[in-house]
C-alpha cells in the first residue's frame, strides 16, 4: 500500500469513528455527584482521534536542518486517557504520518541544494513515521461562561516515547560534477513530545480539541541527512474529537466544577428541609425555656412554680412565691420561763436547731422564728458562714421531694437574709428524701424528716 492510499484509508477511518461517536454522544440525565463522593461516581476513561499537519518547522524557531520550505502533508493520531483528577490525566497516544520539505538555498552554480554529505547535495526529503508515547495532561485553566459548568479547558502535555521513521533524502542530479544520491533507511529513537491545546465541551461524553505538539528526537537523521550535533525535531498541529467511556448516568471527571457542586449541595432541597426542621426544633426548645423562665409578677419565682401569682412588686416571698409574714424584730437570744417552783428562770434558745415544716409545704412555722432569730444573731455577731440542708419525707416522687427540700432551704435563707445576715455567707443544698433521721414508715418519723438542718 503506497502512502497516498494509506492516507485516504486513515482519513476515512477517522471520519467514520467521529460519526459513530457523534451518534452515540446523545444527551443523558446524569446522577448528581457529591464533592467528597469519590472517583467511582465519575467516568474517567476517554478515547480520542485527531487529524493534523506535521511539519519540520516549529513555533519556537529551532534548527530546521537546512530544509526551510515546508510541504503540507497529513498526520493522524489516536489516544486513550485515564482522568486521574479534574486537573490531571495520564494519556497513551499514537501518531503517524509523513513530513516533507525542500531547500530554498541556491549554490553559485544556480542549483538548489541543502546539506553536503560525502560530496552529495540534497534538495528535498520525505519521512514516514510512527510514534508511541505516554504523557501527562494538565488542565491549566477553564472557562464556564457564567453557567457554573466548565465548557472550555486549556491544557498542557508532556511525555516520553519512541518514534519509528523511514526518511528518504533526495539528492541533486542536475550538476554532472555531483553524484546523484537518494538516501533511504529505517531508524527508531527516543522522542519527547511537549504541547498545549484547548478543548471544547459538547456534553459530558463528547468534546472537540485543537492542539499543537513539538516532538524532540534523540537523534540527528530524521530528514535522512545526518545533521549532528543538531538534534532532529518536528511539530504537529491537529484537531480532533474525544469520547468518554462509561454509563451516561455518570458525569465526566474532566468537566467537574467543584465550586458549583459545593454550591448545589448547600442548596439541596433535602438538606434545606433538614435545616428547616432543625430550626423548628431549636425554636420549640427556646420557647419552652422562655416559658420556664417566665416570672409575670417579678418575685423571683417562675410562673410554673409560683403558688401565689400576682404578688405586689417588692414583696418578700418564699420558695413557692408566697409572701413571708415576718414578726416584729425582737431580741430572742434569751427567753424566760417559769421553773418548777414557779420562779422565773432564764432559758437559752439554742440556735442552729432543725427547722421543721408541714406536709408538702415550704412555708416557715411561726414556732421556728425564735430559733431563726437566735441563729441570725449568732451569724451576724460572729461573721460565720452556714450551709442550709433541705430534706423531705418519703411521700411523693423523688423529683418532687428534691424540689420541695430546695424550697424549704430557700425559705430559711430568705428569713435570715431579711433579718440582716449577709447572703454571701449562706449556702443551700437540697437532698430530697435522702438521709432520713427517722423512720419514714411512721407519721412521727416523717414529721422529723421534713426539716432544714444547719451546718456551720
Amino acid at each position: 500500500m503506497n502512502y497516498s492510499t494509506l492516507k485516504k484509508s486513515v482519513a476515512l477511518s477517522l471520519v467514520s469513528l467521529m460519526a459513530v461517536v457523534a451518534v452515540k454522544a446523545q444527551d443523558a440525565t446524569t446522577t448528581t455527584a457529591k464533592v467528597f463522593g469519590g472517583s467511582g461516581q465519575y467516568n474517567t476513561w476517554t478515547i480520542g482521534a485527531n487529524l493534523g499537519a506535521p511539519s519540520l518547522m516549529d513555533i519556537t524557531g529551532g534548527p530546521n536542518n537546512g530544509f526551510q520550505h515546508w510541504t503540507p502533508t497529513l498526520g493522524y493520531g489516536v489516544s486513550i486517557r485515564d482522568q486521574v483528577a479534574h486537573s490531571f490525566g495520564i494519556e497513551f497516544e499514537y501518531n503517524g504520518g509523513q513530513v516533507k520539505g525542500t531547500s530554498t538555498q541556491v549554490n553559485p552554480d544556480g542549483f538548489i541544494y541543502s546539506i553536503s554529505s560525502v560530496g552529495n547535495h540534497y534538495t528535498s526529503f520525505s519521512t514516514n513515521y510512527n510514534q508511541f508515547a505516554l504523557s501527562g495532561v494538565v488542565n491549566v485553566a477553564t472557562i464556564d461562561y457564567l453557567r457554573r459548568k466548565n465548557a472550555i479547558n486549556f491544557y498542557m502535555n508532556a511525555g516520553l516515547g519512541v518514534i519509528y521513521y523511514t526518511p528518504t533524502a533526495i539528492g541533486e542530479t542536475s550538476d554532472p560534477k555531483y553524484k546523484p544520491s537518494n538516501t533511504t533507511f529505517k531508524s527508531s529513537q527516543t522522542v519527547l513530545p511537549v504541547g498545549l491545546g484547548v478543548k471544547f465541551k459538547i456534553d459530558d461524553q463528547l468534546a472537540w480539541n485543537i492542539g499543537y505538539n513539538e516532538n524532540f528526537i534523540d537523534g540527528s537523521s530524521f530528514t535522512g541527512v545526518n545533521s549532528y550535533p543538531v538534534r532532529s525535531h518536528y511539530s504537529y498541529a491537529y484537531a480532533g474529537i474525544e469520547y468518554t467511556l462509561g454509563p451516561k448516568s455518570k458525569p465526566n471527571l474532566e468537566w467537574v466544577n467543584p465550586v458549583a457542586m459545593m454550591y448545589d449541595e448547600l442548596y439541596d432541597e433535602a438538606l434545606r428541609q433538614e435545616v428547616a426542621a432543625l430550626r423548628g426544633r431549636v425554636t420549640n426548645v427556646e420557647n419552652a425555656v422562655s416559658a420556664l423562665k417566665k416570672d409575670s409578677d417579678g418575685d423571683g419565682v417562675s410562673d410554673q412554680f409560683d403558688k401565689c401569682p400576682n404578688t405586689p412588686a417588692g414583696t418578700v416571698v418564699d420558695g413557692s412565691g408566697c409572701k413571708i409574714n415576718f414578726p416584729p424584730p425582737i431580741d430572742t437570744s434569751l427567753f424566760m420561763r417559769k421553773g418548777a417552783m414557779g420562779a422565773a428562770a432564764p432559758v437559752m434558745v439554742a440556735p442552729y436547731t432543725n427547722i421543721q415544716f408541714e406536709f408538702d409545704s415550704s412555708v416557715l412555722r411561726t414556732s421556728s422564728y425564735p430559733v431563726l432569730d437566735a441563729t441570725s444573731a449568732d451569724l451576724r455577731s460572729s461573721g460565720s458562714k452556714v450551709e442550709l440542708d433541705g430534706y423531705a419525707s418519703s411521700e411523693g416522687t423523688a423529683a418532687h421531694n428534691m424540689t420541695l427540700s430546695k424550697d424549704r432551704a430557700t425559705s430559711v435563707k430568705t428569713y435570715l437574709v431579711n433579718s440582716g445576715v449577709d447572703a454571701k455567707k449562706i449556702k443551700i443544698k437540697a437532698y430530697g428524701e435522702t438521709h432520713p433521721i427517722a423512720d419514714n414508715s411512721t407519721e412521727e418519723g416523717r414529721v422529723l424528716n421534713r426539716r432544714v438542718q444547719f451546718k456551720k
